[in-house]
């Protein structure tokens, strides 16, 4: 994409100002990003994911073994197959998987004996195209389409040429077609919809070689029949071989609904594609049309490829369920009746991580979308009778927290007005007052005690102080609906208890505490200690979940020059873990000692909104400070791009928010607050047209600091920008510096919303 160059000077020249005309976007992109990735230290827990933009399936090599969440680590020296994936969390695994591998010399079907040896000089990895050559010498190209994918096997000269294809953990059915070089069947395994035995990934496999041999096998056993042509049960597949050294082509779709319907998918996504260059090269435009929605100029090489890789994993979840008819209309098979519906169906994310980014994100560069995905949540209420909180694909109900409420609150608060906001609060009441079968996060935990005490005790309940903070939240999001809507009975609900954060602080000892159902608060309190009250974090951590009233939060802690000096701290305390109920160190803990920025986690989500809390409490340098110091020291593009868990684009998309200079503190208003940009331009293409540019003239790696800012050519004082603002277009203009304007931002007017007034 061409782009206006910026001026140089002589200490920038050999820096990337601008994204080069020789440079698509989606080159930028490294999706080996976060793959270096174990139980016990993970950076980022992803895999090297070939999709589109939001697609219902994604395509990865497999170095782990069939069932083993952590599907690629690039510290792993063989591949086993080709995945087709829908895996949201290496600790969630994954779901409706089945596999190929290329196999030379004589046929293997084993995942281990057929596993090959790869390096990574050899591998390509980009979102529309993935290639690595095997040590067996097989060189294995993917490009995506967004329910399907087109492969391409080339084998050796004068080598055997074998495919197996693996049906995974659990029941699979195989139909093999010699006379139209093509496989059939289906898979039903992996976690999410064990409730639907009914529940098949349906998919057709369309070779463009005949087979020489086939046959089915068993993963269980390792059985195999020769000139079989079908097969089912548990871990049934198939193999085929090919003539020797023969270069195949495979084009591949998948359904949830029906046979049929996987075979529509495969004609209207590949059917037009010749090659796997056709497919490949409509996979980059789209890629690259969508990534040019934030075009960013002025900063390094190492910056774009770290904004351009998290911008790619922000825009995977949450991901597409639905499918297009022979009539061009959308339908899906529900993962929460087990029935098709019309419509459209979004699944594979959890709320407690994507809430606070990611859909903030969405809201802003995809509001079509948003306001269809918002919908779609009254829509599985209706069909299963929650709101999903963990949907994977069907509602898992894993963390703490009711947030579907968080994501309608925000939509409506930002004018996306696609669903009846009195039905969704009815929704979110009974969400708040009663307790699903299905995990701590459907329904509530303690709904009665937080409704009669104002607090979840513990250990009556686990993690119970975190979930009374993030109860309030919720409470003030379904408040704020009510209120914009008119609705004053809902309204008056959960006026009060948008508050009860203030009923787990303890004064004594100045952080929020596990309080027991008598009043009494949990003795021997230690901030380091981990769990118990709190989830995955310590006292340290969530002090600060009060996003509906930060004005609140200080006046607690006794106003703003102590409220400054406790978020000071948090970066110059010792970096201590005390593991607590845990009983040993988990990954987070670790994580945290790694960053070595005292008790800030980043690679956990509790914590990531509180840097910009400086912003609340007249000090809106600090929040310039340390937005860029988090990018600088925790972000890059590698292997180890991530401070932790990736999280279904949560992580990434605090990366690409922050990067353009703002972050979503409150969701369920229509503010972002602002931080400090990288790149010394940021132009938002929004989907009505408009366009958003940031201009940070003298940004630079020591320049971090805003000194003035215009917007339209008008000064502009306020800590935050609306998404009105933004929607309308125009121009933001910043001037940085290398040290602080103590004197901006810092009057009542300025400050981002609050419960409390001051």
């Amino acid at each position: 994409m061409k782009v206006k160059s910026t001026l140089l000077t002589i200490t920038t020249v050999l820096a990337f100002t601008s994204v080069s005309a020789q440079h698509d976007l989606a080159d930028y992109v490294n999706t080996l990003q976060g793959t270096n990735s174990k139980h016990e230290l993970t950076r980022g827990n992803t895999y090297p994911t070939t999709a589109l933009p939001f697609g219902m399936n994604t395509w990865s090599p497999q170095t782990g073994n069939n069932g083993d969440g952590w599907k690629y680590q690039y510290f792993k020296e063989t591949i086993r197959g080709f995945q087709q994936a829908h895996q949201c969390s290496s600790w969630s695994n994954d779901y409706a998987v089945f596999s190929l591998m290329p196999v030379t010399k004589s046929l293997k079907l084993n995942e281990n004996e057929r596993q090959s040896g790869f390096s990574h000089d050899k591998e390509t990895a980009k979102p529309y195209y993935y290639q690595v050559k095997l040590e067996n010498g097989v060189n294995t190209e993917m490009s995506p389409t967004e329910r399907g994918v087109h492969i391409r096997f080339s084998f050796p000269k004068k080598e055997k040429a074998f495919l197996v294809l693996d049906g995974y953990t659990g029941h699979s059915g195989i139909q093999i077609d010699k006379k139209n070089n093509r496989i059939t069947g289906y898979v039903h395994n992996g976690r999410g919809m064990e409730r639907f035995d009914h529940f098949k990934n349906f998919f057709v496999i369309q070779f463009d070689k005949p087979f020489e041999a086939y046959g089915t096998w068993d993963n269980t056993n390792g059985e195999k029949k020769e000139n079989s042509i079908s097969a089912e049960g548990k871990g049934k597949g198939a193999y085929i071989e090919f003539a020797q050294g023969a270069k195949v082509q495979t084009k591949i779709a998948s359904s949830y609904i029906s046979a049929e319907q996987a075979v529509l998918n495969l004609k209207q996504e590949l059917g037009e594609d010749k090659n796997l260059e056709d497919t490949k090269t409509t996979a980059k435009k789209i890629w690259n049309v969508h990534l040019s929605k934030i075009l960013v100029e002025g900063g390094t090489e190492e910056q774009f490829k770290t904004f351009y890789s998290c911008f790619f994993r922000a825009s995977l979840f949450s991901r597409k369920f639905y499918e297009i008819d022979e009539n061009g209309e959308p339908y899906y098979f529900s993962p929460y009746d087990g029935t098709v519906h019309k419509g459209y169906m979004y699944t594979d994310t959890g709320f407690w991580d994507t809430f606070r980014a990611q859909f903030p994100l969405n809201a802003l560069l995809y509001p079509d979308m948003h306001g269809r995905y918002v919908s779609a949540l009254l829509d599985a209420y209706d069909q299963c009778g929650w709101l999903p909180s963990w949907s994977f694909p069907s509602e898992a109900g894993s963390m703490i927290g009711n947030h579907a409420i968080s994501l309608l609150a925000d939509a409506w608060a930002k004018g996306i007005k696609t669903f009846d906001p009195e039905k969704a609060l009815k929704a979110y009441y009974h969400e708040a007052t009663e307790k699903g079968p299905w995990g701590p996060a459907n329904g509530r935990h303690g709904h009665k005690e937080y409704y009669t005490l104002g607090y979840v005790p513990y250990p009556k309940y686990g993690e119970a102080t975190a979930k009374t903070l993030e109860y309030a939240y919720d409470d003030f999001c379904a408040y704020n609906l009510a209120k914009m809507s008119g609705n004053e009975f809902y309204q008056k609900v959960f006026a009060r208890q948008m508050y009860n954060y203030k009923n787990v602080w303890d004064n004594e000892v100045g952080f929020m505490r596990g309080r027991r159902a008598d009043g009494s608060w949990l003795p021997d309190f230690d901030p380091y200690e981990w769990g118990g009250p709190f989830t995955e974090g310590n006292a340290w951590h969530y002090v600060w979940s009060v996003f509906q009233d930060p004005n609140g939060l200080i006046k607690l802690m006794g106003g703003e020059e102590r409220f400054n000096a406790k978020m000071d701290s948090v970066f110059t305390v010792p970096n201590t873990v005390n593991v607590g109920t845990y009983g040993g160190k988990i990954h987070e803990m670790t994580e945290m000692e790694m960053a070595d920025m005292g008790q800030y986690a980043h690679g956990n989500q509790p914590i990531q909104h509180m840097i910009y809390l400086y912003n609340y409490s007249g000090k809106p340098w600090k929040s310039q400070f340390r937005a860029r110091d988090v990018m600088s020291k925790l972000y890059d593009y590698t292997e180890n791009g991530y401070p932790g868990d990736e999280d279904q684009g949560q992580t990434s998309s605090w990366y690409v928010l922050s990067a353009m200079g703002f972050y979503s503190v409150c969701p369920g208003t229509d503010e972002y607050v602002m931080g400090s940009p990288v790149f010394q331009k940021t132009t938002i293409t929004l989907e009505n047209g408009n366009e958003f540019v940031i201009n940070a003239n003298n940004n630079s790696a020591d320049n971090v600091y805003i000194q003035n800012v215009t917007l339209d050519s008008e000064n502009f004082t306020k800590n935050y920008l609306t998404y009105s603002q933004i929607l309308n277009g125009g121009q933001l203009q910043l001037k940085m510096g290398n040290s602080p304007n103590r004197n901006r931002g810092i009057d009542e007017v300025d400050k981002p919303f609050s419960l409390t007034k001051n």
